[in-house]
Order: structure tokens, then sequence, then C-alpha cells
């Protein structure tokens, strides 16, 4: 008999200075989000089906098949991220902070066969967040 299969979670964590209310609007709407991470047809609606697309790479196609599982308006979004045979759950956590808000991105699932997935969501998250950073400072 086999124990539970041990996963590992992407985590980034940023201090942005910008109220909740902001962030949540980069982090749900459409538009907001195609500037920072990818082209799209999301909705922050529970039970939503969704597609992030990028330009195909070597053993991606390009498609993230997702669908939202919480919504906390201004605090927590969840949503499944699928692709490339990789199945696991994206978690953003806002906590307003003196001067901002605190960003949480957590991105669980990875099983000990998916080093790769994990490295690449590593260096991916780093540079969407920083990309999202810019957003929010360009729409101060």
């Amino acid at each position: 008999m086999n124990g539970p299969i041990t996963t590992r979670s992407v985590i980034v964590e940023r201090q942005l200075p910008h109220p909740a209310e902001k962030v949540w609007r980069a982090l749900t709407q459409g538009p907001l989000i195609e500037e920072w991470l990818m082209k799209n047809d999301f909705r922050p609606v529970v039970g939503h089906k969704f597609t992030f697309r990028s330009e195909p790479m070597p053993q991606w196609d390009g498609v993230i098949d997702g669908e939202v599982t919480e919504v906390q308006s201004h605090t927590r979004l969840s949503y499944t991220w699928s692709a490339s045979g990789l199945k696991s759950v994206v978690t953003w956590t806002l906590t307003p902070v003196e001067g901002g808000t605190h960003l949480r991105m957590e991105q669980s699932g990875f099983r000990p066969d998916q080093e790769a997935n994990y490295r690449g969501a590593t260096y991916g998250w780093q540079r969407f967040i920083s990309n999202l950073e810019r957003v929010l400072g360009e729409r101060a």
C-alpha cells in the first residue's frame, strides 16, 4: 500500500505599495490580466471555466485551462491550472498592510516527477509578478 504522494508548491510573496482593491482588479479583470500574464477570458466567478493563452513553445501548446474555485473579493482568489499534463491550483491571497498590500501567490500540486514543471513555474511566476508590479505602477 502506497502512502500519499507528496507535492510541492511555488510560493511568491511581495509587499505592494497599492491598496488591495487595485491589486484585486489586476488579478481579476481580463484586459489587466493580459498586460501582466496572458490573453484570457477570465471572470472572477466560482465555476467559470477559462483559458490563458500564450505563444506555443516546445513541450507546450500555449494554452492553460482553468476553473475558478474560490472568490473572496479583495482577499482571496483560487483557480485550477491545467497545462501539459500538470494539474495544479493557483491561490492568490491579499492582506492589507500599512502602506499597501501583502500579495501571496501559491501554485500547489507539483508531484515529484514534475521537477521541470516546478522549475519552470518558479521562474515564470517571478517574471509574471514583476510584470504585475509594473502594471500596477503604471496605473497609479
